[in-house]
């Protein structure tokens, strides 16, 4: 039987030894976004204070750090180091790291940030479908075969010319920050003539005369489709029951908040932004009918399904539920 000290020391051991695997204290949450309205409710839960608000219900204080990260590689990365808890990217990225780490770390998604279309974009006035496209032209895109955009285009490139044919257009596709593909499509007369874009930059290139819209990702889909979506570890999940669910509850807060004032929404997003755009464009974006800022997934399975099929993902998932934790599914999320 073991006596009192050795109780004592056995007990001072586990605790170090807690410590030391990096066991993350309740009341803390670093998090960190992407640039462009499909982060309007993480915006809004920013700039009303939301997790801290949520956080006081449960008799928490919680700390909040926000970080902004532009691409879904350097956020994986930052997510499985243990730099970051929670991040964000397209659902095509967020599938991959979960497949990656099934198993080990259990990476999940939180929750949607809402659906909103992405438009492959040109200035070629030749080009009305994908079968228009030629070695001569050009596609920026963020993340060259890896991103949203790319695996949107790769699974409608499957659709139309095989799965066999699925990477067709990855070799004229060109990797390049939305900023700069949107000026270089408006300006012409670079080697950059089409643009697989998303909001806001696709509605600025629109207004340019000799823009068009080829293909809009709700085509490919089938209609409203989650855009970004929230994920974590699945030990941070576990460790920090209080600090999810308020995470959670602002979020779903959020949803309510625009959806009751998108103008101020809009304001909200200018703000955190700090944004150039002109209000009146920010709020016509905010209030476009083809865009849902919900934290509900929608169509994310269709991801999942044929990016399996085409063999970039190795573990086939059942459902959407797969892929978000438990407190995702209580919506009607697909």
């Amino acid at each position: 039987m073991a006596t009192p000290f050795k109780r004592s020391a056995l007990a001072l051991l586990a605790a170090s030894t807690l410590l030391s695997a990096g066991v993350h204290a309740e009341g803390k949450i670093s998090i960190a976004q992407q640039f462009g309205i499909g982060y309007l409710i993480l915006d809004v839960v920013r700039d009303q204070h939301l997790i801290e608000k949520h956080g006081k219900a449960q008799g928490l204080d919680i700390k909040v750090d926000w970080n902004s990260i532009s691409g879904a590689t350097a956020m994986n990365e930052a997510l499985l180091t243990g730099a970051l808890d929670v991040v964000s990217a397209g659902v095509p990225p967020m599938l991959t790291v979960w497949d990656r780490t099934k198993g080990k770390q259990n990476v999940k998604a939180i929750a949607s940030l809402g659906s909103m279309p992405n438009y492959l974009l040109t200035n070629n006035p030749n080009i009305k479908s994908l079968k228009d496209f030629s070695d001569k032209d050009r596609i920026a895109v963020p993340a060259a075969g890896v991103g949203f955009q790319s695996r949107t285009l790769q699974i409608e490139t499957a659709r139309q010319f095989g799965n066999d044919q699925y990477k067709k257009f990855d070799d004229i596709s060109v990797s390049l920050p939305h900023p700069d593909a949107t000026a270089a499509l408006i300006a012409g007369g670079s080697e950059i003539n089409s643009h697989f874009s998303s909001p806001p930059f696709q509605y600025q290139a629109l207004q340019s005369p000799n823009v068009h819209k080829v293909l809009s990702s709700y085509d490919v889909l089938g209609g409203q489709a989650t855009f970004n979506v929230l994920y974590t570890t699945e030990k941070f999940h576990d460790e920090n029951p209080k600090t999810y669910k308020a995470f959670y509850d602002a979020l779903a807060e959020a949803e309510k908040i625009i959806k009751a004032d998108k103008p101020a929404a809009a304001q909200a997003y200018i703000r955190v932004e700090q944004s150039k755009l002109p209000l009146a464009l920010v709020e016509q974006i905010v209030q476009d009918p083809e865009i849902d800022f919900t934290v509900v997934p929608q169509r994310t399975f269709i991801y999942a399904e044929k990016l399996q099929e085409l063999g970039v993902l190795k573990n086939k998932a059942d459902s959407w539920k797969d892929y978000f934790f438990e407190e995702a599914h209580g919506g009607a999320g697909s």
